[in-house]
């Protein structure tokens, strides 16, 4: 029998608790819950983690500990990205969950997060070389790897919240702030040298895996370049309500379909891919494997 560890990943859209017994380099899931903040949407029109949002979060981490000492974990670890990366006040905010919570919250470099993906997803892709890109509420973190270490990454500001936020997307969004939209990630796409190599694609996180079920009820794993497309076309016309009864998808996932498509559309168009492999799998299962190799620190349940 494995060790059952608990992580909390503190994201830009959710904040996410994985329990799972982990053994061999496995990881078999235990408990699997999150609760949508919407932390990249509120700093990115913000700048700051405001007392509300702060409560919400104290609320879902001691509900978190709860449920990992139910199923009797040997430690937590508790990882922040993006959005407490970008928040004027993040110091002041851990310093708060330390104080209510008793747990101490790490904030991880947008490098960290990318090795953290990179040991999720070896978990269920088989390439040797691979560019991984994982889209959050935040940011986009993509990164060049080849055998098992990432050679280059980048950390790009084109999250769906903060997209969103930056350019008042709406549902239906109009025709003018696709372009806007199309536009600016484009910019920012061409910054990132780490896609100029090319390799096939390999997608994690929670806005691919939204984009996969709503597109793949089937369960492939494979999205070509024609289905975002038309995920586009199909989300930019419609209201959240639609979108929603449409792709089935939860209410405040439906947001991020749009700002998600047009990002990972352009990613592979960068890369020049026609398609992508989406993971199960992803930083909080990395993050896992790596406590269990006693590279990180965790705190007792």
């Amino acid at each position: 029998m494995g060790r059952v560890l608990a992580t909390v990943d503190i994201g830009s859209n959710t904040a996410h608790l994985l329990v799972a017994e982990t053994g061999d380099g496995s990881v078999r899931k235990l408990v699997d819950d999150s609760n949508w903040l919407s932390l990249g949407e509120i700093v990115g029109r913000e700048r700051t983690i405001p007392p509300n949002m702060q409560e919400a979060l104290i609320r879902t981490l001691n509900g978190y500990q709860k449920l990992a000492s139910d199923q009797k974990a040997e430690g937590i670890y508790i990882f922040a990205t993006e959005a407490v990366r970008a928040a004027s006040n993040s110091r002041e905010v851990l310093k708060r969950i330390e104080q209510a919570c008793g747990l101490k919250v790490e904030i991880i470099s947008g490098q960290r997060e990318a090795e953290f993906g990179l040991r999720g997803v070896l978990l269920d892709s088989g390439f040797s070389s691979f560019i991984l890109a994982e889209v959050g509420g935040g940011s986009a973190q993509v990164a060049q790897c080849s055998r098992k270490r990432i050679k280059s990454e980048a950390s790009l500001s084109l999250g769906t919240g903060t997209l969103i936020a930056k350019l008042g997307l709406s549902c239906p969004c109009d025709y003018a702030h696709l372009k806007r939209t199309q536009r600016l990630v484009e910019e920012t796409l061409a910054t990132a040298e780490v896609l100029e190599e090319g390799g096939p694609l390999v997608a994690c996180g929670g806005v691919a895996r939204g984009l996969w079920r709503a597109l793949h009820p089937d369960g492939n794993r494979i999205l070509h370049v024609e289905e975002l497309n038309f995920l586009i076309w199909s989300t930019q016309r419609l209201t959240s309500d639609q979108i929603v009864q449409r792709f089935q998808v939860k209410p405040k996932r439906a947001r991020t379909l749009f700002p998600g498509a047009v990002v990972y559309k352009q990613i592979m168009e960068r890369s020049g891919q026609e398609e992508m492999t989406i993971s199960r799998f992803g930083v909080r299962e990395g993050a896992l494997l790596e406590m269990a190799e006693g590279k990180v620190s965790a705190w007792r349940v």
